[in-house]
């Protein structure tokens, strides 16, 4: 399980916070195009641009966490 922080929402205001903690789903078609795909603020899962995001690293118990509170 993979997670980022969003560090841009620029054009996805209503989608993406900067700050917050989104888990990514596996995309390698979108991973060709500099796209990732998170789960954003509607609770979909949806491709941006991957510049508008960093890798995290989050220990096991968190990340559970996060997981079980979507």
């Amino acid at each position: 399980m993979e997670f980022v922080v969003c560090i841009n929402n620029q054009d996805y205001s209503a989608s993406l916070e900067v700050r917050k903690i989104y888990q990514v789903l596996p995309d390698t078609q979108a991973n060709a195009h500099q796209m990732i795909r998170v789960i954003d603020e509607s609770g979909e899962d949806y491709l941006y641009p991957s510049r508008y995001f960093m890798p995290i690293e989050l220990s096991e118990p968190v990340k559970q966490a996060l997981v079980a509170s979507h």
